[in-house]
């Protein structure tokens, strides 16, 4: 894939998690995760940002487990949302969910490549 394919697709996903987010009730629980949500979705756009302006192999490899680390947490959110039936698309959240988990998988694989070219 190429960096800017990947760029652009995390765009969009920061976007979708916007949308999820704004959908959310104005309740307590709502607002909280709202902000959350968009704290961990959006941040994966700007440290892939980051990322690519790298210092070092390892500034590289380290930005992109930040990116990992914030997947993980939107993931979860995400669940959470969906468990807790705070959001009535049901349909956007699984495709959150599912990008979410596409992205992992690709950030995961990134990773470990990186690390292997390290101790080239």
């Amino acid at each position: 894939m190429d960096k800017f394919d990947l760029e652009e697709r995390l765009i969009e996903f920061s976007v979708l998690i916007i949308e999820i987010a704004n959908e959310l009730p104005n309740t307590k629980t709502g607002n909280h995760l709202a902000g959350q949500i968009i704290r961990s979705g959006t941040s994966l756009s700007l440290n892939y940002g980051e990322a690519q302006s790298a210092e070092s192999r390892r500034d590289f490899i380290h930005k992109m487990k930040i990116i990992l680390k914030e997947l993980r947490e939107t993931l979860i959110c995400l669940k959470i949302i969906h468990r807790a039936k705070l959001h009535k698309d049901e349909a956007k959240l699984k495709r959150a969910m599912s990008e979410n988990d596409e992205l992992l998988s690709i950030f995961v694989k990134s990773i470990e490549t990186a690390q292997k070219n390290l101790k080239k």
